[in-house]
């Protein structure tokens, strides 16, 4: 079952419309306390959330989930008008695992779900590098045996980065996966993430070496990865 949050009438019939027609059982609501009744009755495979509603806006309905262990790990894609990067990293910083501004096709859409789906699905996978540890599964993270809190991004940045030890991964790539759009040749975002990231780990922070004027990557040579 996929839940779509949505104000727009049109929008939201269309959407529902269509992921039936390809088989996504799908049901739609106009305001979120419509989508958390629903949600108390029933946690659904994905939600699709509009940032403009009445009553609460879009990011604030998935902080809500983020923060209840019963759909913290819920995959969602947000749906929005806006269009800017500051927007994006908003939405995709408070834990959303994909976003896709309007006006959008449907292919696209449902490329981008089936996508999210395929990610979230994923069979548990334990990442390794010296002191490093991370549980992709679990989604925890440890340096030494010391817990390591990160943000939603920086997980995926981390054990992006971990997956292709020893090969460089260029920023266009990781803006790509990470966040989900295009590259428009501002690295900010990604830079950002990283100096961060460094700080968190400590230590394993040095695993990451910086490859000037390309992108990061994780060295080989930092220990035994699994």
């Amino acid at each position: 079952m996929i839940y779509l949050l949505e104000d727009d009438a049109s929008i939201r019939d269309f959407v529902v419309y269509t992921l039936n027609s390809q088989g996504m059982e799908a049901q739609g609501f106009d305001r979120p306390s419509a989508f958390w009744a629903a949600v108390e009755e029933r946690v659904p495979a994905l939600a699709l959330l509009d940032v403009m509603l009445p009553e609460e806006d879009g990011v604030s309905v998935l902080k809500k989930l983020r923060a209840a262990p019963r759909t913290a790990k819920l995959p969602v894609i947000m749906l929005t008008a806006k269009g800017t990067e500051y927007d994006k990293v908003l939405g995709l910083d408070a834990g959303a695992d994909d976003y896709v501004a309007k006006p959008f096709g449907m292919l696209e859409l449902l490329s981008r779900i089936r996508a999210v789906l395929r990610r979230t699905a994923a069979e548990p996978e334990l990442l390794q590098c010296g002191a490093l540890a991370v549980d992709a599964a679990g989604h925890t993270v440890t340096v030494a045996g010391r817990a390591v809190v990160l943000t939603q991004k920086e997980f995926e940045l981390l054990a992006l980065l971990l997956r292709h030890r020893g090969q460089v991964l260029s920023r266009e790539r990781l803006i790509r996966e990470v966040w989900g759009y295009a590259f428009t040749g501002e690295s900010r975002t990604v830079d950002v993430h990283v100096r961060t990231l460094r700080q968190k780990l400590g230590e394993a922070g040095a695993y990451i070496e910086t490859v000037r004027g390309y992108g990061y990557k994780i060295s080989p040579e930092s220990g035994a990865a699994t």
